[in-house]
This record gives C-alpha cells, sequence and structure tokens, in this order.
C-alpha cells in the first residue's frame, strides 16, 4: 500500500507545447498570441512553443483569420461596435489591414446592432430629455459604436472626438 507521501512519484509527465495548444485549441479558437501566451505561462520554451505553433498552423488546427471571424461574429451577437472590435482584434496580434478586411466581410448593419441594444437596455421608448439621450449615448461610445452611429441612432449631441482611440 502506498502512502501518500509517495504521491509524487504518479505526477503524469508534462504533455508536450503541441498537445496542450491542440487541447486548448479543442475547446474554442484561439489567435497565435493567444496560444504563445498560454504556452509561456505553462511553462513551455519559446522554441518549443513556437514550433508546436507553426505545426498547429501548418495543419490548419490553428489559423488567425477564422480566429478573427469567429471574434467578430461572437462579439457583433453580444452587441458590440466596431470600435471595440477593432481594439480586442488589435490586442490579438492581428494587422490593421487584415482587420479592416475582416470586419468589411462581416456586412453588420452597426446602426441595427446599437439600436437592438438601446431596445435590450432600456426598452422600446424614445429617450424622454436630453440628459437621458446623452447617458444612451454613452452607453453605446462604450460598447464601442462610433460617434456618427451614435448620433443616429439616439438623436444625442455626440462629439466626434469620441472616436479618438485613448
Amino acid at each position: 500500500m502506498k502512502r501518500r507521501s509517495d504521491a509524487g512519484d504518479d505526477q503524469k509527465p508534462k504533455p508536450s507545447a503541441y498537445s496542450k495548444a491542440l487541447g486548448l485549441l479543442a475547446r474554442r479558437e484561439h489567435s497565435r498570441r493567444e496560444l504563445k501566451l498560454k504556452l509561456r505561462q505553462g511553462g513551455y520554451e519559446g522554441e518549443e512553443a513556437g514550433a508546436a505553433l507553426d505545426r498547429l498552423g501548418e495543419q490548419h488546427y490553428q489559423d488567425d483569420d477564422r480566429f478573427a471571424e469567429m471574434l467578430v461574429r461572437s462579439r457583433v451577437g453580444q452587441g458590440y461596435g466596431p470600435m471595440r472590435l477593432r481594439a480586442e482584434l488589435k490586442s490579438h496580434g492581428l494587422s490593421d489591414a487584415r482587420i479592416r478586411e475582416v470586419l468589411d466581410a462581416a456586412e453588420v448593419d452597426w446602426a441595427a446592432v446599437a439600436s437592438a441594444q438601446l431596445r435590450r437596455r432600456y426598452g422600446a421608448g424614445a429617450a424622454p430629455d436630453s440628459g437621458e439621450r446623452a447617458r444612451r449615448a454613452q452607453f453605446l461610445l462604450r460598447r464601442g459604436f462610433p460617434a456618427a452611429t451614435v448620433r443616429n441612432v439616439t438623436h444625442a449631441d455626440v462629439d466626434d472626438a469620441a472616436d479618438e482611440p485613448d
């Protein structure tokens, strides 16, 4: 009978970086940058992680384009605007040109998404005063909608400076 103190001998060997990354991809899509970070946090060296990511890319298990398309579909469904999506995709290491392509290919009616968010949050009624219109406009700006879209949907005075990245 083994004693508890011998339990250290029964530990499983650490899976390869490839196996670890493949397991992460089995749960959901990940960007290359995200997988690389998770592998580093898991104690995998840069060379081993890089080789694993290259292999996953060659086998089409990991694809930043597919990841970006999935993320855009998901976030649009959650009611986020294009500026929020652009920032999130940029944080995953996608180029500005690729981000533009993905957002254009999504063919989203941003005004309709913004209107749906307002209805979901505030109901179908119109804002009774300018203070309420401003509150609703700020809500949409925080969700990543451009000032022009927010102005059209809420009829509030919104400064175009809201579109400038921080």
